[in-house]
C-alpha cells in the first residue's frame, strides 16, 4: 500500500516509524518546511513533497494526516475529494466536522484513539469489572509544555496557541479512553485559567468534574507540571484500582490485599515521552480497517462525539455553570 503522510512534524514522523516497523515501505510525505522534509528524507529514506497536488498524484491508497490540529481539515477535504481513506490525528475542533462525516459517509475516515492501545488503560478496563461498582475517579494529568517540543520554541508552536492550546490537546485524547472504560459523559461543571508564568496566550490548567450516568470523575489538566504525570485512582464498591502512567504500573486493591500489574518494556524515541508500541498497534489496526479485515474501532463519527464533550467543557468555563452533553 501507499501511504501518504501529511505534516513531518513529531508526529508525522512517528507514523512513518510505526508504518516501517509494520513492514510498510511505500511511504511518501509532505510539508510545507524544507527542513522537516530534509530530516524524514535523511532518518526514514522516504520521498518528500513541497507541493501537495504533486504528492496526490503519486495516488497513495491511504492518508495519514499529522498536521497541527488547526490545518486537519484543509487535508481532510483533499482527501474527501480524492475519495481517499484517511487517518487523522487528535481533532480539537468540532465546528464542520458533521458537515465532512457526510462528506465522506463511504469513505474509512479514522481517528486517533492511541490511549485505548496503552498496556495499562486495557488492564484498567478489565480490572473495572472486579471492585464492585465504580463511584468515582480522581485523575491527573499534566506536563511541562516546554518539554513537548524541547527541538522549538514553545511560545510558536500550536500547544501555545488559545484556539489549540496544549490543555485542550490533551482532554479528547483522555475523554476518548474515559467513555470506553466508563460509558457516556452526561455532563460537565469545569474551570480554567492562566495561573504560571508560561509566555502563552492559553489556559495551562483545566479543573473538570465529568458526570457520567451514575458516577462523578474528577480530572485535572494541567501543562506546568515538571515532571510529566498521568495518574488515576478509580473508586468502587468493593476496591480500588490506581495507575501510575510514569511507573507503567496498575495497581488493584480488593479483598485486603494489593495486585500488582507492571506494563511490559517498550521502546521510547529519543526526544518523546510514550512507548512507541500503542502507536504502532493504532497504525496495524488501521491497515487491516484499509484491508477490510476488521473494522476500525473509532470513526471520525465518533470523534464528533468526543468533541461535544471538549465544546461542553468550553462552554461551562464560561458560563460557570453545569452543562449537559
Amino acid at each position: 500500500m501507499n501511504f501518504l503522510i501529511i505534516g513531518l512534524g513529531s508526529m508525522g514522523k512517528r507514523r512513518i516509524r510505526n508504518l516501517q516497523s509494520l513492514n510498510e515501505s511505500d511511504i511518501i510525505g509532505f510539508d510545507i518546511q524544507e527542513k522537516r522534509r530534509n530530516e524524514a528524507e535523511y532518518k526514514y529514506q522516504i520521498k518528500t513533497f513541497k507541493d501537495i497536488k504533486k504528492a496526490l498524484k503519486q495516488k497513495p491508497n491511504a492518508i495519514i494526516i499529522s498536521t497541527p490540529p488547526d490545518k486537519h481539515y484543509e487535508y481532510m477535504d483533499l482527501a474527501i475529494k480524492n475519495n481517499i481513506p484517511f487517518f487523522t490525528e487528535l481533532n480539537l475542533i468540532s465546528k464542520g466536522l458533521k458537515e465532512r462525516v457526510e462528506k465522506g459517509k463511504d469513505l474509512l475516515m479514522a481517528a486517533s484513539c492511541d490511549m485505548r492501545y496503552i498496556e495499562s488503560i486495557k488492564k484498567i478496563k478489565e480490572l473495572t469489572n472486579q471492585i464492585g461498582k465504580v463511584t468515582s475517579f480522581t485523575y491527573h494529568v499534566g506536563q511541562y509544555l516546554p518539554d513537548w517540543h524541547p527541538w522549538e520554541d514553545y511560545r510558536k508552536f500550536f500547544g501555545a496557541k488559545k484556539e489549540t492550546n496544549a490543555c485542550i490537546e490533551i482532554i479528547p485524547g483522555e475523554i476518548n479512553w474515559l467513555q470506553d472504560t466508563f460509558g457516556k459523559i452526561n455532563s460537565v461543571i469545569a474551570l480554567k485559567g492562566k495561573f504560571s508564568d508560561l509566555e502563552i496566550d492559553a489556559p495551562d490548567t483545566y479543573q473538570i468534574i465529568l458526570k457520567f450516568k451514575d458516577l462523578l470523575g474528577h480530572y485535572l489538566v494541567d501543562v506546568v507540571s515538571r515532571t510529566p504525570y498521568r495518574e488515576i485512582k478509580i473508586i468502587g464498591t468493593e476496591g480500588t484500582i490506581v495507575w501510575d502512567h510514569n511507573k507503567k504500573l496498575v495497581k488493584l486493591f480488593k479483598d485486603k490485599a494489593w495486585q500488582e500489574f507492571p506494563e511490559g518494556a517498550g521502546k521510547i524515541e529519543t526526544g518523546y515521552l510514550h512507548k512507541e508500541e500503542p502507536y504502532i498497534e493504532e497504525m496495524k489496526t488501521f491497515i487491516s480497517a484499509l484491508k477490510g479485515e476488521k473494522e476500525y474501532p473509532y470513526l471520525l463519527s465518533e470523534d464528533l462525539e468526543t468533541l461535544k464533550v471538549l465544546d461542553a467543557i468550553e462552554e461551562s468555563t464560561q458560563t460557570k455553570k453545569e452543562v449537559e452533553i
